[in-house]
């Protein structure tokens, strides 16, 4: 009986390992906080300028780190003026390098300009106010009843205008506005 279990025992022990693979678990590793159903709200001056929410939030040591799932968002302007909204399945920040990528049917529409965009990437610079999708990646562009699809795709706020590097495609149709006899002839 001592040398079946004996047996048993080295087969059991021969079998195990003690490390179980290289992961290391430090404290920037491991969220300090993680939040449900959250609701983010930013202010200046007693104005909401920033509004998110999202399912579930975890930030990490230090507080610059932040990761969301299932995120909607609106951000006004210094008057409290809806100016952007939108949504994405996963975004990760870096409040200290004001870098912010976005993942999964990103959809985000400026009211202002009346322009929709939707991608499954994008990465947005907030000290450059840069919004880049990857050389791959296709972005969509709405404007009134213009499409255009492509990769390559950046944009500037500064400049207030977007580019494609790589392959564009698109599509534009004449829609009558509202009141607009479709049939009638212009002169």
């Amino acid at each position: 009986m001592k040398r079946l279990f004996f047996l048993f025992s080295i087969i059991i022990l021969s079998s195990c390992s003690l490390k179980y693979g290289t992961a290391v678990h430090d404290e920037n590793s491991v969220p300090e906080f993680t939040f449900s159903n959250a609701n983010y709200t930013t202010y200046e001056n007693n104005v909401q300028t920033m509004n998110l929410k999202t399912e579930k939030m975890e930030q990490y040591k230090g507080g610059s780190a932040t990761y969301a799932k299932n995120v909607q968002f609106t951000i006004c302007d210094s008057d409290g003026v809806l100016t952007t909204k939108g949504k994405c399945g996963l975004l990760g920040s870096n409040s200290d390098e004001k870098k912010y990528t976005l993942f999964d049917n990103i959809e985000i529409e400026n009211i202002k300009d009346d322009i929709k965009l939707s991608a499954n990437s994008l990465r947005w610079n907030g000290k450059t106010e840069q919004l880049t999708g990857s050389r791959t990646d296709l972005v969509t562009i709405q404007k009134g009843n213009t499409v255009i699809h492509g990769s390559g795709f950046s944009a500037s706020a500064v400049s207030r205008q977007y580019a494609f590097t790589g392959v564009v495609t698109g599509q534009t149709s004449a829609i009558p506005q509202e009141g607009e006899n479709p049939n009638a002839q212009k002169d």
